[in-house]
């Protein structure tokens, strides 16, 4: 059992930056594939991004390419997302999640844990 707990969430204005932290429980971090998600009011849940494993390898939606970065600390077991450039349009809670295994998953139904969300909103 993963239990994760994001923070970082918060009021910034078009343009501006936010880093979120993801704190996972658990020995076995470096086995889990991570990634991030959001979900506006009214919208579906939407991939974010994810981080292997051991961190070499990553992958973005098109929609943040640029902007966000994602990394993880394997010895802290904590996976961060560092938001810049941030627009109204980014307005969402944003979730951590975990899936078994150390390859990159980019759908929802492919993680087997989640967070309990933050929010971020992007004033204009």
């Amino acid at each position: 059992q993963v239990q994760l707990v994001e923070s970082g969430g918060g009021l910034v204005q078009a343009g501006g930056s936010l880093r979120l932290s993801c704190a996972a429980s658990g020995r076995t971090f470096s086995s889990y594939a991570m990634g991030w998600f959001r979900q506006a009011p009214g919208k579906e849940r939407e991939f974010v991004g994810a981080i292997s494993g051991s961190g070499g390898y990553r992958n973005y939606a098109n929609s943040v390419k640029g902007r966000f970065t994602i990394s993880r600390d394997n010895a802290k077991t904590t996976v961060y997302l560092q938001m810049n450039s941030l627009k109204p349009e980014d307005t969402a809670v944003y979730y951590c999640a975990a899936a078994r295994g150390t390859w990159i998953k980019t759908v929802s139904y492919e993680y087997d844990y989640w967070g309990q969300g933050t929010q971020v909103t992007v004033s204009s």
